[in-house]
């Protein structure tokens, strides 16, 4: 599934799991490094990577908070410009999807998602 998306939002420059952070940052507004990785269940490593790409690529902007060991991610006008771009071909691949899958396939692999996530965050 991520090589669909890789190749519906290639005409963006971005990748899906960049999509995916640009909409993570776009809906909480400024955020923490770590309370980015909580949201996008992401280890540190992998998305300080990723935030790497994409703020040479314009997209993002990560800054010293008040506390200089935090670090806070904003989306710049660029990332915001990029969305708009990419949300129609997002939107496309998601229609591509769910036109392979049945309905009730679809659920549970949204279900079968879901509890993924919840196992990786019990602590």
């Amino acid at each position: 599934m991520s090589q669909l998306y890789d190749e519906m939002l290639r005409p963006t420059g971005i990748r899906g799991t960049q999509y995916s952070l640009l909409v993570a940052v776009q809906m909480s507004g400024p955020i923490s490094v770590t309370q980015l990785a909580d949201n996008a269940v992401m280890d540190r490593t992998t998305l300080t990577r990723n935030l790497e790409v994409l703020e040479k690529q314009g997209f993002v902007d990560v800054t010293s908070g008040e506390d200089r060991r935090t670090r806070l991610v904003t989306i710049t006008t660029e990332g915001r410009a990029v969305l708009l771009q990419a949300y129609p071909l997002w939107e496309q691949a998601q229609a591509r999807i769910k036109a392979a899958l049945s309905e009730d396939r679809l659920q549970m692999l949204m279900e079968g998602l879901t509890k993924l996530v919840e196992s990786t965050q019990a602590k």
